[in-house]
């Protein structure tokens, strides 16, 4: 079994490769006569990310990171550096960061937890970890790819507890979830929602938003994908290649799934979802009832990324460095920007009216909507 888990995240990747090489040329953009008027107010670089990125998200700051370990802190609303370091090696995972200590996981699975920009501490992780870590509590928690949650005291690095659960021998190598609800910790396992005591680590329920079905493991595998969506008491997630679902998290209860394929992080807010298939298809559905809004085919095969509710518009990134923004209630197209020509990475973030934006070449830009 342990074999099996040290070459899921592996086995994973390759088959995700082999299916998206083998999808359709990008369907070409239509003319656009811009409706809403998107400029960048200011561009960051960076190194190549290559993991798949999650900002961190404090006030009116962003932190993020490059493949080469490469952190720094934001002004969101001007682009201003607050600070900037290096953790000496390349790192797998987004940051976590909440406001005082940021926080990373290399290659080497070494957590490296940061105050200010200075190294405060490193701890070895037992396995490899493709999900940011959560800074909560002055508290660290780590997910790695075989599912234990490790929890960390922020100041000194202490161990406090581990959650391991028996699990499918089959994992994805890809940004889970490890979120806070109120008191209450957020775990992705399996196609399963989790709440944990942050405190103790102890599982308080457990929600199924998916129900795999397939002929064997690869098929069968629907991990949680992160970021997820939070809109007051309710928690939206995608569920790989299996469904879109909605949890209540106050009673860890399922509100509703709908059975549709796709790699990517869903976006919205209390009144829609949004996701892209398989083929990026587009749906909106309705947040409290899982109803479909609306739905676009104008955007097949061009990669799309997970999408960001901004105003009266949801901003979708391409493989192509194209930043699409649609209306929220049709899926008509309002506006479109370049940015470096590499694909758009992870979920851009709404932060100080600015959306931020991150490609693979590490460029990372504010945009700022009319």
């Amino acid at each position: 079994m342990s074999g099996m888990r040290l070459l899921a995240p592996l086995l994973a990747l390759l088959v995700f490769g082999c299916s998206t090489a083998e999808k359709p040329k990008p369907t070409p953009l239509e003319p656009l006569t811009a409706t809403l008027g998107v400029t960048e107010a200011w561009r960051l670089n960076l190194g190549d990310i290559t993991f798949p990125l999650v900002a961190a998200v404090n006030g009116d700051r962003v932190t993020v990171a490059d493949g080469a370990g490469n952190v720094v802190a934001v002004q969101a609303a001007t682009g201003q550096e607050l600070w900037r370091a290096s953790v000496g090696s390349p790192i797998s995972a987004g940051v976590g960061s909440d406001g005082r200590f940021a926080a990373v996981v290399t290659r080497e699975n070494e957590l490296v937890t940061l105050e200010g920009g200075a190294e405060k501490w490193r701890a070895r992780l037992p396995s490899a970890v493709s999900t940011p870590p959560l800074l909560a509590g002055e508290r660290v928690f780590v997910m790695g790819v075989d599912r234990a949650v490790h929890a960390f005291d922020a100041l000194d690095g202490r161990k406090l507890w581990v959650l391991q659960r028996p699990g499918d021998a089959l994992t994805l190598s890809s940004t889970g979830v490890v979120t806070p609800f109120k008191d209450t910790l957020l775990v992705g396992q399996g196609p399963r929602l989790t709440g944990v005591e942050p405190l103790r680590g102890g599982v308080r329920w457990e929600v199924p938003l998916a129900s795999p079905r397939g002929t064997n493991e690869v098929e069968r595998l629907a991990d949680l994908i992160g970021p997820v969506i939070r809109a007051g008491d309710v928690v939206c997630a995608r569920a790989f290649q299996s469904a879109v679902a909605c949890a209540d998290a106050e009673r860890g209860a399922l509100l509703w799934t709908k059975n549709v394929g796709g790699t990517n992080a869903i976006g919205g807010d209390g009144e829609l979802v949004f996701g892209a298939d398989a083929t990026d298809r587009i749906t909106a559905w309705r947040t409290p009832s899982g109803e479909v809004a609306w739905s676009s085919e104008r955007f097949l095969y061009r990669g799309l990324a997970a999408p960001t509710a901004m105003g009266r518009s949801i901003a979708f990134g391409d493989v192509e460095g194209q930043v699409h923004f649609l209306d929220r209630t049709s899926g008509e197209p309002l506006a479109r920007v370049a940015t470096d020509g590499s694909p758009v990475i992870g979920r851009p973030v709404l932060v100080a009216g600015r959306l931020v934006v991150f490609t693979r070449k590490g460029a990372v830009l504010g945009l700022r909507s009319d």
